[in-house]
């Protein structure tokens, strides 16, 4: 079974309250993480249909400053599908008063689908079909390899798709 990556898409809208908030007013980066996770797991979860669970966090970036009174949405889409694993991109935007939308954060999530005693099980294949979900897709190999790799879990010379982003004239 296949599913297209956009019926994935799990989206998420928050006011930024002073209980959100750090010292110097803006929003409190743990608490933009946990956002992103709840957004991502649904995100995951829309995809298999099963329990999921963080499995990682390959990436946050936190670009610009979300103020005291601000609108946040949170956009979270599966990227790539592998054996029982999911990569989740989670793009975070802020809402201007005119009504404009300025991306400030994303991060990039790993979640793995588990059944009832807690066992990884498969998960639907992805379908990507905009430019942006065939891009993250096709990314999504190189960033699981380089994961592997760090964790001593692949060989380095095992990594074809990173050493072919890393070295493309050898």
């Amino acid at each position: 079974m296949k599913k297209k990556a956009n019926q994935s898409l799990a989206v998420q809208t928050k006011m930024v309250l002073p209980s959100d908030t750090n010292p110097l007013n803006t929003l409190f980066g743990g608490r933009l993480l946990a956002w992103m996770d709840e957004i991502a797991s649904i995100s995951a979860h829309r995809h298999c249909g099963r329990v999921v669970v963080t499995a990682s966090i390959n990436n946050v970036s936190f670009d610009k400053p979300i103020l005291a009174g601000e609108i946040v949405t949170l956009e979270a889409k599966v990227s790539r599908a592998f054996t029982s694993s999911m990569e989740v991109f989670v793009d975070v935007y802020v809402e201007q008063s005119s009504g404009k939308r300025e991306k400030c954060n994303e991060a990039i999530y790993v979640f793995v689908a588990i059944d009832q005693n807690r066992n990884p099980i498969d998960v639907p294949a992805l379908i990507p079909e905009s430019l942006e979900e065939k891009e993250r897709f096709d990314s999504a190999l190189r960033r699981k390899q380089l994961s592997l790799v760090l964790a001593g879990r692949m060989k380095p010379e095992d990594a074809n798709e990173l050493k072919s982003a890393l070295f493309p004239n050898k």
